[in-house]
């Protein structure tokens, strides 16, 4: 596998920001390259800088794509795959809070660095029935944030973006998914203070 994500990398090296939608989307449905895109983010920026908005949007729609396809599988019949892949009981807890939280149970995941799990509920949401603008929206808004920060990142502190993403990964997603908890706290008690007017 090695040799073909180097082929991968030199591919998406030569080919710019179309390479780095193709690395994306690969990565977002059929194949794993965990941290390939995060690397190539970091290292097309820091050469060419003044694209690091296009670098974004180009694995961010990679991304998308590439989770729209597994999306439409598990609307599609995914269930009876994942189930054949992951413990049941993990299933079920992931299924009822998909069912509960919605756009959240996406989003965080979208957020959390490798090796943290994230295609199972890319699934799951399509099995679960999440509506697709609800799921793009939840993807945009975390792996958008997450190659933002990236590209950010890259421009200010070049090829070490990455050796600080590696030690302060953790810490940044943890306050990046406290950051939306309470914002998702504070959306559902303006909901249900609204549901109580409109009694």
């Amino acid at each position: 596998m090695s040799g073909f994500a180097d082929r991968l990398r030199a591919l998406a090296l030569a080919l710019g920001a179309p390479g780095l939608f193709i690395i994306a989307f690969l990565d977002s449905s059929f194949l794993s390259l965990p941290e390939i895109a995060d690397l190539l983010v970091v290292y097309m920026v820091t050469r060419h800088k003044a694209r690091m908005l296009v670098y974004v949007v180009a694995t961010l729609l990679g991304s998308m794509a590439g989770c729209l396809v597994m999306y439409f599988i598990g609307r599609k019949g995914g269930e009876a795959l994942v189930r054949k892949r992951f413990a049941s009981a993990n299933i079920e807890r992931t299924m009822a809070s998909l069912r509960r939280h919605g756009v959240m149970a996406v989003l965080i995941p979208s957020l959390l660095p490798p090796p943290a799990p994230f295609k199972v509920f890319v699934l799951l949401a399509g099995v679960a029935g999440i509506s697709a603008r609800q799921f793009v929206l939840a993807i945009a808004i975390g792996r958008g944030g997450r190659y933002l920060l990236l590209g950010i990142l890259a421009v200010e502190y070049g090829d070490r973006a990455m050796a600080y993403m590696g030690e302060h990964a953790l810490e940044a997603s943890l306050v990046a998914v406290g950051l939306l908890l309470i914002v998702f706290v504070a959306y559902l008690w303006s909901t249900r203070a609204q549901g109580r007017k409109g009694r």
